[in-house]
């Protein structure tokens, strides 16, 4: 190797270096924007998932509230369309008449039954002794004629005001909750009272048509009458039994939030809360269901949060993954555009020092070999005697 060569090779190795900490810089910044950006991106996103999960909380409460009224507007509208029947057959002119037992008044009873049944399973008359002369029930369902009912307070309550009656809850002979509406039968031209007509509720399966009642699991629906005690609950074991006893008091752990709520909505007002009593945290929203005018039962919507929360993860996911893999995307094209640019300049790079290189050596040859011929020349034409140049050729 020539002492040209060496050096060439010498300045090609420097520039080589040279380049390859500028590559390594650029490698590395890349790198680091990369992950600064990936860093932005999961802080930004858990501050802002943070915010649309409140939002979408929000939102679904906001939901369940209107829809808790929409529910006990339904219910209203259900058991006020039962009273509009019993009116138009206390007026009937059969049980004007107080004919409360032909084949007539049943069959009377049985075409308002047919607009009904799907809210009612028994429509019965009672005399003023309180005893059944006629019931119209549901397909298979066992009828109760002759059975004395003047323990119910859907009879004691109707002959003490002789207006509609909204009972409370009771357990019926068969052993399922009911309600009871009941009817003053009143003659228009003498005034008087000749018995009643009752409509009878499976409140259970009457509630069962809005919401679900039997699986805590999932939101689900709960309903008071007037004296606070369950009639609908997917706990059967508090059925019948009041809000505030100490036993269902205790099974909730006597939750403040709980009871404040449950005290709005019983004054008659609607309302909403999250509480958890040791089960897992609950939204229930409560609305009372007006009838004439006053508020004879009470529903409430309860939803566990985690099915909440996991609808909103769901849409959080949704949207975490689409932008993730826009950025990845986008990342993926930095790196395959940056890892081409390096490579293309490396070979560009590698062409034009190789070219310089080349240039160089010949540019060195071409210098050698002129300084040669300056010699040869010198040597053809110097006289050493005379010290001087003769016969130059130019």
């Amino acid at each position: 190797m020539t002492l040209v060569e060496g050096i060439a090779r010498r300045r090609f190795k420097v520039k080589t270096i040279l380049h390859g900490r500028a590559k390594a810089i650029a490698i590395i910044s890349v790198v680091l924007i990369i992950s600064i950006s990936y860093g932005l991106f999961f802080y930004f996103e858990d501050i802002t998932g943070s915010s649309v999960r409140n939002s979408l909380f929000a939102q679904q409460r906001d939901r369940q509230i209107i829809a808790t009224r929409d529910l006990s507007q339904h219910i209203a509208s259900d058991l006020s369309l039962v009273t509009a029947r019993l009116d138009g057959l206390s007026n009937s002119i059969y049980l004007q008449q107080g004919d409360l037992t032909s084949n007539k008044t049943k069959e009377l009873m049985q075409d308002n039954f047919l607009n009904i049944d799907r809210i009612v399973d028994h429509l019965f008359v009672v005399n003023k002794n309180n005893i059944i002369t006629i019931d119209i029930a549901a397909r298979g369902a066992k009828t109760f004629v002759g059975t004395n009912v003047s323990h119910r307070e859907y009879v004691t309550q109707v002959q003490k005001t002789l207006e509609p009656v909204f009972s409370d809850g009771y357990v019926g002979l068969d052993g399922k909750t009911r309600i009871g509406i009941s009817y003053p039968i009143i003659n228009t031209q003498t005034g008087r009272y000749l018995g009643l007509i009752v409509a009878v509720v499976p409140i259970v399966q009457f509630f069962s048509n809005y919401e679900n009642v039997f699986n805590i699991n999932s939101q689900f629906l709960v309903a008071y009458d007037k004296n606070k005690d369950y009639i609908s609950t997917p706990r059967a074991q508090f059925l019948g039994k009041n809000f505030f006893a100490n036993d269902v008091q205790e099974f909730f752990h006597h939750n403040q939030i709980q009871n404040n709520l449950y005290h709005k909505v019983f004054s008659g007002r609607a309302g909403y809360a999250v509480y958890d009593f040791g089960s897992g945290e609950r939204l229930n929203t409560g609305y009372p269901v007006f009838l004439s005018g006053k508020p004879s039962y009470f529903v409430f919507v309860v939803t566990p949060t985690d099915t909440i929360y996991s609808h909103v993860g769901q849409v959080l996911f949704s949207q975490r993954i689409e932008t993730f893999s826009l950025l990845a995307g986008a990342t993926v094209a930095i790196v395959v555009l940056s890892v081409f640019l390096i490579k293309w300049n490396t070979l560009l790079r590698r062409e034009v020092q190789r070219r310089t290189m080349e240039l160089e050596l010949s540019n060195e040859e071409i210098r050698d070999h002129l300084t040669l011929v300056e010699k040869e020349l010198e040597h053809l034409y110097f006289d050493s005697e005379s010290k001087s140049y003769k016969n130059l050729p130019f």
